[in-house]
């Protein structure tokens, strides 16, 4: 199980083929697909509490633990990008300093998380705004949940470092784990012993520190421990000044995509609370089709990540080709899937008659949502991999821009026009990295 130079030297050349991102995408697809499936059994179980405050509680408690976390989000994309290269250049050392580095951050960052969370909490609800009821529901959710902060982030930190070295069935294992024991324990806390939303929360706490023991101890055992880095190399200024400027753009980045989320649910509030439990079970299919959609991106991430290391124009080109052509695949299919089905899956996730009438409203724009992001999805792997960050932060605020300027030409038609800025936004967001590509791609080779 252990990392050394002669496997790394096997990995070069780097020969990109169907089967290579169909290897590396598969079981991370399985992975990610946990995360949404998670959402909508956290979902289904406040809905079957019977109160329409709880699930618009739930869903503002997601957000604003989704807006936080993801903001540190870095530490798994940034950690891929950073490993990838070291792999594809064969560097051991680099491989180990980079997972290091990225824990010791990660650990130490939920640690300030917690501490500063009451402030963090009251801030985001005055924000939001959300109303009573659902203010009390997600003070509730965010003071548990936010407990496993510096578990939830060394996980982030964890699974990067293994999708970079495309370990993808250990990235799987890891997922499947986390997001399995806690769809366990949110159905047996939160419906079979009576604890509601709270028992939805301790079930993440639980199932977060569990995932992060056995996460140490698979890195553990890959470490080539006869070739360990120096802490000098560890804490090396120009690595460590490299992870910064790639954390700044990075956070960026993920902070005003996670606040156009907050933005959405936000003004789906100001609807009515039937408008933003319906809002919310919607999204459960963007999120289902984004952690779909991640799986290939996932592996763009990794293929252009050993590429550019190994200096491998080649396969860079090869890899963000094949990857494109089975991500447009994926989100056509998942666009009709969601549209023939969708009315099914709704009922499902909630009983609540006025929820479901008015979910089925906007069924249609949530269905489109694989196929009008697939090209961000794609584009964000390709750049994460490449490290090309702080493209990915200009674009991104680029993209936001033209985000509020749809929704305030399409406000007067409410939850519609909500819906059809979110789109513009995705597309959006496709488009201007793509136009970004060919001149990084030429300054990089």
């Amino acid at each position: 199980m252990k990392l050394n130079q002669t496997k790394l030297a096997k990995a070069l050349p780097l020969q990109v083929s169907h089967k290579m991102v169909i290897g590396i995408a598969f079981p991370m697809t399985l992975a990610y697909l946990t995360v949404p499936l998670l959402g909508l059994v956290d979902t289904a179980v406040v809905g079957r509490l019977g109160d329409p405050a709880l699930i618009g509680g739930l869903a503002v408690g997601a957000v604003i633990i989704g807006l936080l976390f993801a903001t540190f989000n870095f530490l798994r994309s940034g950690t891929t990008g950073l490993t990838a290269q070291a792999f594809g250049a064969g560097n051991e050392k680099e491989i180990q300093a980079t997972l290091f580095r990225a824990v010791l951050i990660a650990t130490v960052s939920g640690m300030i998380i917690v501490v500063v969370s009451p402030w963090l909490i009251s801030a985001s609800l005055y924000f939001m705004d959300p109303g009573t009821q659902v203010a009390n529901a997600t003070q509730k959710y965010l003071s548990i949940r936010i407990l496993a902060a510096p578990l939830n982030l060394a996980n982030f930190a964890i699974l990067g470092w293994l999708v970079g070295l495309g370990r993808a069935g250990w990235g799987l294992l890891l997922q499947f784990l986390l997001n399995g024991i806690n769809i366990i324990l949110s159905i047996l806390l939160g419906l079979n012993l009576g604890y509601g939303i709270e028992g939805v929360a301790w079930a993440t706490v639980i199932s977060e520190v569990i995932a992060a023991m056995v996460g140490v101890f698979i890195c553990w055992k890959l470490l080539d421990h006869k070739n360990r880095p120096s802490r000098a190399r560890v804490f090396e200024r120009s690595a460590l000044l490299r992870f910064a400027n790639l954390t700044a753009d990075i956070m960026l980045r993920s902070f005003v995509l996670l606040f156009t989320f907050a933005f959405f649910t936000a003004q789906g509030a100001s609807f009515g609370e039937n408008t933003l439990a319906a809002n919310a079970v919607l999204m459960n299919f963007f999120m289902f089709g984004g952690y779909f959609l991640d799986g290939l991106a996932t592996a763009a991430e990794q293929i252009v990540g050993q590429a550019i290391g190994a200096n491998n124009k080649a396969a860079f080109l090869r890899g963000m080709k094949l990857t494109t052509f089975w991500n447009f695949i994926l989100g056509a299919g998942l666009a009709l899937i969601f549209l023939y089905f969708g009315d099914l899956a709704v009922g499902l996730i909630t009983t609540l008659e006025s929820v479901r009438v008015e979910a089925n409203k906007y069924l249609i724009f949530a269905a489109l949502t694989p196929l009008t992001g697939v090209l961000a999805f794609q584009m964000d792997g390709v750049f994460i991999g490449a490290t090309w960050s702080r493209e990915m932060s200009k674009m991104m605020l680029a993209s936001f821009v033209v985000f509020i300027c749809s929704w305030w030409l399409l406000k007067s038609y409410e939850n519609v026009g909500l819906w059809l800025a979110l789109h513009v936004f995705l597309l959006a967001r496709g488009i201007l990295l793509s136009v970004r590509l060919a001149p990084k791609i030429k300054a990089s080779f």
